[in-house]
């Protein structure tokens, strides 16, 4: 058990900083390593014979795997954030986790021009699981964490000053002898300011143009924690402790040492007295499962027989401290000193003795040794241990002793199923309950009842145990605290507040700041906490520890507001009326708070929860002239952030209006501008709270990073204003100033960005910016749809929310599924340029907005020779439809899924034919029905009127026609497809002209049951594809392997539901190497070409990857949309994000022609072999000829032949006439040798 933090600052020792100085200085002479990214491989696909390439999705942003780091991990909605940067893809990566929330951030740059690191400040515990509670420095230069401990609270606000070497540090916290304010000086560490802090929580920190540094927040004086009027008033259970004894007597009922806990009379006597043996020193030991600062002992000696105790000693436990008290002499009744031989009084007449402890120190055991006595052996009648805090346990048994006989003593109730944990690391044991889901307010419950013996100011702290010490971070959740605390509510705000339990180490947070009244007969004040209720959690750990309430001392004199000027040795009261700042928050009703502050040029802007006579909420100060301005009177409603850029300061809160109401419309979020003095909306607001603005920059036309404003809050939409409609969101917006609208509104080719954004520092352009936060974020924002190239692109679609949105991210459901309308997103798509048309269709289950402002439901037409005309169906197909299969054949457009409707009165259902010459239905085919009466898949036959579709269904009109049916184009007319064959069917292939391959969960010839088979269309009959018995379940998706489509990749479930891959070879099946995990859910399958070669194995060609589309989880990597599979690995290819923090999914990617095998990797058609082989054959034969031309010409040259004479002067002159049977007659003699001319 770790010893409990000391809380009373006026007796802390000091604290050293000289160790941690060493370390923060000697990050300056750190080498430099600047947070870099590791680039991963490059995908090297060859797209260049594809033609326009999309992917089809369930998304919302999209992102290339480019770099390590990178991932589909949605934002963090436990309380935990990071430190992030941006990555050269424009994503943001977590550079430095946390347990909690950071707060804010500073660059603090020394005097001398050293760079100490950036300061991080919030409610943390942990750094990259390193221990450090509330604040810690980060140098970019090596990305590596310097703790800087002492501080125990919350760090809310940070200002990094090099005018002063300083680093001003306000929030709710205790550290060295200040309270919520303190002070880190570049070379000598924690430094407590002249005024030792607030009597209230500091919410920010400024520095004003006259060099003087503003502290705004909810303070109404200087000073800190003070003990009560009435000190010790607690008393520390020793009824509870585990009790044991040295050298006890024998005597019967003076052995025990319980004997003297919960006794005060002083009466001697057996069960009443504890004695030593005779003539020998002992001791009595108490040990407690909780830690304790007690500041009072009080013992009471026996005179048993004329016993007692003449010296003793405490030793504090664990540390194994002798302590040193005060105590009044009863003899001389002086103040005395003591430590290892503290006297106690022998006179009957003394009834007890109180000893106060010198220095306050945390312990969870201590031990009295009695080392002198009076008469034969020493002993005592009662003892008693009182402390000044005030706390209320969940353990019932840490709590003050029934038997002290308290009016109001401190209790805890609970409901639920609570156990006892062990302390581990912690100050005390505490209670865990095990829940289950559904999480309610009614699962468990404890209700805190402290002791409260005077009515004042105090400061009430939730202690939380950490989640590491019990392995528990995965099921903490939130827990929500209510309470009253003054009898009058008119009085006090009450406690309602929300927390987190995830802090990986022991924490506590500031839950109430303000009044509470003392214990009464009609009033006790409690608090009570429970679970959120509705919390997604399978399985919560509930942990309940302790409350504690701390009573504040203050000077008075200051309200939310206070103004400090830096090398002030003494600070007095009396001088508060002289600072403008000061005289301007004593103008302000009372309970009023400072929440946020910001300097431009001039002037500092002071906003909050405030009013006085002119100003409300926000008001500006000139920090040279020291006059106010009202801002045309404030707002109408509270402010909690500020943002300053330029002329513009962002506000956010929860108003809608100036005061004055000149400037409607503002709804929660608006600017100033200060060159103009003039309130302006963004847009229409937002439709709730808004808690944070913060700057970041995002490249939005240009090459130039612009300065654009994340808004943070409890808000649900965007608001509709201009032309723009209302946009949903959970919490989030981005305003460019450029556009003067909402990145949401925008269709530009920029990031992707969700989440929480708390703080940042925006560096110049090409300086590194950091920021804070919990966000999800893609390189491309783009819905539904997006174009592959060398980058990623959008197409010119405005995708809205589907009609009857349901849980996004769900495009893991098949055509069994189809009916429950679970599919969202861009299912499927087609290029069709048949008849020099250019139009991309799009198939699923979405809305977009056409130009005229009218909504597409489901399948899209995008028409890139008109402009990029966009058009649809119209009302002719129910908008809960959801189209899962695409196919053109000639002019008509054939798509098939969940689809309903009524065509020219006619009932359409399954399938639908759309004219894409004349852009209409006309008429339809017969309906399919039975079954889910769904299509899964469209497969036109090669050269063929025929249209083959395959799914769910039992009939086509009149005919049966099970699992899959013929439609022919020329007669409209469907036809069965062979004989005795049924089933569900998921996906087709044509291998060639009349080979169609079917998988699914099958039956064909009427006995076999088969997930895989094949049709001839010649023959019209069904047949198992080979090797299809080794499949181990239905296969979902299937793919050609090689050019000529006699090998294939499929992919299906196991029987247990695990994902299974496969390629066929030569009738057999081999099996993909592992690597997906539990979860993968492949929606689709495509051999693509490589750029550059890779190891050849048995299933992948060394120049060609295999593609997986849809929810690929990857061992040691997570969740990918897209995957390649090489053979032997697989790697990251597309990662996607949705809205509602919910991972995307990528269903397909289509291409405009589907040339894919562009090497020789695959087996060449038989066609193209037996031409090759004539080629080559003529080739050889012309070789043969001419060279035995040449050799018949070089025998005759050698043999003394000569060219024939070519002039009719020689042929005459040269020829010998010769009688004609001569001339035959040599034709029956052997040629004996050259002729003789």
């Amino acid at each position: 058990m770790r010893s409990p933090f000391r809380r009373r600052q006026a007796r802390r020792p000091p604290f050293s900083p000289i160790p941690l100085l060493l370390a923060v200085t000697s990050l300056a002479a750190a080498p430099a390593a600047a947070i870099t990214f590791k680039p991963v491989p490059p995908a090297n696909l060859d797209l260049s014979h594809l033609g326009r390439v999309a992917i089809a999705g369930d998304f919302s942003g999209v992102s290339l795997f480019q770099f390590e780091g990178q991932s589909e991990r949605p934002f963090s909605t436990n309380g935990s954030e990071s430190l992030l940067a941006r990555m050269p893809n424009g994503v943001f990566a977590p550079i430095v986790s946390t347990d909690a929330t950071i707060q804010t951030m500073c660059s603090f740059t020394r005097r001398d021009g050293t760079q100490a690191g950036v300061v991080i400040g919030g409610n943390f515990t942990s750094l990259e699981g390193m221990q450090s509670t509330a604040i810690a420095l980060f140098n970019p230069n090596t990305t590596t964490i310097t703790p800087l401990p002492g501080l125990s609270g919350q760090v809310n606000a940070l200002l990094c000053d090099q005018e002063t070497n300083t680093v001003y540090v306000g929030g709710s916290f205790v550290g060295a002898n200040s309270t919520n304010a303190i002070a880190w000086v570049g070379t000598d560490g924690w430094t407590n300011l002249p005024f030792a802090g607030f009597n209230g929580p500091v919410t920010s920190i400024t520095k004003s143009t006259n060099g003087n540094v503003i502290f705004g927040g909810s303070f109404t004086g200087l000073g800190n924690a003070s003990a009560p009027s009435t000190p010790d008033g607690q008393i520390i259970n020793l009824s509870t402790a585990t009790i044991t004894s040295g050298s006890s007597s024998t005597t019967q009922g003076f052995s025990d040492p319980k004997n003297i806990v919960c006794k005060t009379s002083g009466t001697d006597g057996a069960g009443n007295a504890w004695l030593l043996r005779d003539g020998s020193a002992g001791f009595w030991q108490a040990s407690f499962d909780y830690g304790f600062q007690p500041t009072k002992l009080r013992l009471y000696n026996t005179h048993q027989g004329g016993r007692g105790t003449k010296t003793w000693r405490f030793t504090a436990l664990p540390i194994n401290g002798i302590m040193n008290f005060t105590y009044i002499d009863p003899a001389t009744g002086r103040n005395a000193s003591c430590t290892s031989e503290c006297p106690l009084s022998s006179d009957s007449a003394v009834k007890f003795q109180d000893f106060h402890f010198v220095n306050v120190i945390g312990m969870n055991g201590f031990r009295v040794d009695i080392s002198a006595f009076y008469g034969s052996g020493g002993g005592l009648d009662g003892i008693e241990l009182f402390g000044d805090d005030i706390f209320s346990y969940a353990i019932n048994d840490f709590n003050e002793p029934t038997c002290a006989g308290l009016q109001f003593p401190s209790t805890a109730t609970r409901t639920g199923p609570w156990v006892v944990s062990p302390s581990r690391q912690s100050t005390s044991e505490y209670l865990t309950a095990q829940l289950s889901a559904p999480i309610t307010d009614k699962s468990a419950s404890i209700v805190f009842t402290p002791d409260i013996r005077e009515t004042g100011h105090y400061s009430v702290n939730l202690y939380t145990p950490g989640c590491i010490q019990d392995n528990t971070c995965g099921s903490r959740g939130q827990v929500l605290l209510t309470g009253q605390m003054t009898a009058d509510p008119t009085k006090s705000q009450p406690i309602d507040r929300e927390l987190f339990q995830t802090n990986n180490f022991d924490k506590y947070d500031q839950i109430y700041f303000g009044t509470i009244d003392a214990s009464s007969g009609s009033f006790r004040p409690r608090i009570t906490m429970t679970p959120v209720p509705g919390q997604s959690l399978t399985n919560m750990t509930f942990v309940a520890q302790r409350i504690g309430f701390t009573l504040i001392n203050s000077t008075g004199g200051l309200n939310g507001l206070y103004e400090y000027t830096p090398g002030t040795v003494v600070v007095n009261a009396t001088d508060f009326t002289k600072s403008a700042f000061n005289r301007l928050g004593a103008s302000f009703s009372a309970g009023s708070a400072v929440n946020a502050l910001a300097t431009s040029g001039d002037v500092t802007y002071v906003a909050g929860n405030f009013t006085s006579q002119s100003v409300r909420n926000i008001v500006a100060m000139n920090g040279n002239d020291a006059t106010t301005k009202s801002l045309s009177g404030g707002l109408n409603g509270e402010v909690d952030s500020l943002f300053s850029n330029g002329t513009n300061l962002f506000v956010g809160g929860s108003f809608t209006a100036t005061q004055e109401n000149s400037v409607q419309g503002l709804n929660n979020v608006a600017i100033y501008n200060t060159e103009r003095n003039a309130w302006l909306p963004l847009g229409a607001g937002v439709n709730g709270k808004v808690l944070r603005v913060v700057g970041l920059t995002m490249n939005i036309t240009g090459s130039t990073p612009e300065v654009v404003v994340s808004v943070n809050g409890e808000f649900s939409e965007l608001m509709a204003f201009g032309g723009n409609p209302a946009v949903s969101t959970n919490g989030f917006g981005i305003w460019v100033p450029s556009q003067g609208n909402w990145l949401h509104n925008l269709e530009l080719p920029v990031e992707s960005i969700n989440g929480i954004l708390s703080t940042s520092i925006i560096g110049r352009p090409g300086d590194l910016s950091l920021y804070a936060g919990s966000l999800s974020s893609s390189t491309l924002g783009a819905r539904g749809v997006a174009t592959l190239g060398n980058t990623l692109g959008r197409l010119p679609v405005n995708f809205q929310a589907p009609s009857n949105s349901s849980t996004p991210g769900s495009l893991t459901k098949r055509a069994d599924a189809l009916s429950e309308g679970n599919l969202q997103g861009v299912v499927t798509g087609v290029f069709d340029t048949n008849g020099g048309r250019n139009i991309t269709i799009l198939g699923g289950h979405f809305a977009a907005r056409a130009v005229d402002g009218s909504t597409i439901n489901n399948l899209l037409l995008l028409d890139g020779s008109k402009n990029n005309e966009i058009s649809g169906l119209g009302s002719q197909i129910d908008a809960n439809s959801t189209f899962t299969a695409l196919a053109v054949s000639g002019n008509t457009l054939f798509a098939g899924g969940n689809v309903t409707g009524t065509v020219a009165g006619d009932k359409a259902a399954g399938l639908i034919m759309y004219d894409l010459a004349s852009r209409s239905l006309g008429t339809q085919p017969p309906i399919l029905s039975g079954a889910d009466s769904t299509v899964s898949s469209i497969a036109p036959r090669p050269n063929s009127a025929d249209v083959y579709v395959g799914g769910s269904f039992k009939s086509a009109g009149s005919l049966d026609c099970p699992g899959v049916c013929r439609f022919n184009s020329d007669n409209s007319q469907w036809n069965q497809v062979g004989q005795d064959f049924n089933g569900a069917v998921n996906t087709m292939l044509w291998v060639n002209a009349n080979t169609l391959v079917v998988g699914g969960r099958l039956n064909i010839n009427g006995t076999v049951s088969t997930f895989l088979a094949k049709y001839d269309a010649g023959s019209q009959s069904w047949d198992t594809y080979p090797g299809s018995s080794q499949l181990p379940g239905p296969v979902k998706v299937l793919t050609a392997g090689t050019s000529d489509s006699s090998e294939l990749w499929v992919s299906g479930t196991r029987p247990n539901g695990a994902v299974y891959l496969m390629r066929s070879n030569a009738g057999n099946w081999i099996e993909a190497a592992q690597g997906l995990e539990a979860g993968t859910d492949i929606r689709g399958l495509q051999v693509f070409s490589l750029t550059e070669s890779h190891d050849s194995t048995p299933t992948v060609g060394a120049d060609e990857a295999l593609l997986l589309t849809g929810s690929i989880v990857l061992r040691d990597f997570g969740s990918a949309s897209a995957a390649l599979f090489d053979g032997t690995d697989y790697r990251p290819y597309v990662l996607t994000s949705n809205t509602g923090n919910a991972p995307g999914s990528i269903a397909r990617i289509f291409t405009e022609r589907s040339d894919f095998f562009t090497s020789s990797g695959g087996k060449m058609p038989l066609v193209f072999v037996v031409l090759i082989g004539l080629g080559i054959s003529l080739a050889l034969m012309l070789l043969i000829v001419l060279a035995g031309l040449f050799l018949d010409r070089l025998r005759k040259k050698r043999e003394g032949y000569v060219p024939a004479p070519t002039s009719m002067y020689d042929r005459g002159n040269g020829i010998q006439r010769i009688p004609p049977h001569e001339l035959l007659e040599s034709l029956s003699k052997g040629r004996a040798g050259a002729p003789h001319v």
